[in-house]
């Protein structure tokens, strides 16, 4: 894989070609769309994201591969590098994937990237992929939403960018998704408990979901005040009634 500050290979003579923002889904090669995996097959490059795994990579043997990854707390390409990348490729190739985590449109930085592309007339298409948040209520066997007891789901992310405030207010929901949420853990608990949320209330983390080393655990709100040093790879963190066992 060619990395984000690498020169770009050559390539053919085609004037302008078109950018396909894929969503690679949560992780398994396996549960990304049809479509998605058509185009990756016709690739002619692949940017990707960090959190795209091998397997799926293996979906693209003809195409370049330039990894632009972005990991929350981690070093990783500046997201002006990799809009300036993707236009380059644009102008280079005739069929460009931008291969995003889950779904592009979903803390994605999509619309950075749809903005370049626009202002260099550079046309695109958008393919969704399955999110992480579905996919760990799946692989948890733990619906999001529950009659008579959930109603509605709020999506967040406490990550912010450099220039943005740091400040930041829960969202309302009767089921509550964090995306990147185990170095918040602990805070994300503090917040909800403050709230008056009881310590009781059910907590369903998922670790590198849909991947082999997948891990599912069950906690309670006041548990996870506690935090997840125990995890390593990308965390998903559901909270809410609807997520009580069934037992």
């Amino acid at each position: 894989m060619s990395p984000a500050n690498s020169p770009t290979p050559a390539a053919s003579a085609t004037p302008t070609g078109k950018v396909y923002l894929i969503g690679a889904g949560p992780g398994a090669a396996d549960l990304i769309t049809v479509r998605g995996a058509r185009l990756l097959a016709q690739a002619d490059v692949v940017l990707h994201d960090a959190l795209v795994t091998e397997e799926m990579l293996g979906l693209c043997p003809q195409a370049v591969k330039i990894s632009v990854g972005k990991r929350s707390g981690q070093r990783s390409t500046a997201q002006q590098v990799i809009n300036e990348r993707l236009i380059e490729c644009a102008h280079q190739y005739r069929l460009v994937v931008r291969l995003k985590g889950g779904d592009p449109m979903l803390f994605g930085r999509a619309d950075e990237e749809l903005r370049a592309l626009d202002s260099h007339g550079i046309s695109y298409e958008i393919v969704p992929g399955i999110t992480a948040a579905l996919a760990a209520a799946s692989s948890a066997q733990r619906p999001l939403t529950k009659r008579g007891v959930a109603r509605s789901v709020s999506l967040f992310t406490s990550s912010t960018a450099p220039d943005e405030p740091s400040e930041f207010i829960m969202p309302n929901g009767d089921t509550l998704v964090q995306y990147m949420g185990g170095r918040e853990a602990t805070v994300t608990a503090q917040r909800l408990l403050s709230l008056g949320y009881a310590r009781t209330t059910p907590v369903v983390v998922v670790e590198n979901c849909s991947r082999d080393n997948e891990r599912i655990l069950d906690l309670e709100l006041g548990t996870l005040e506690q935090g997840l040093t125990q995890c390593s790879g990308p965390v998903l963190v559901m909270i809410g009634e609807a997520l009580a066992g069934r037992g």
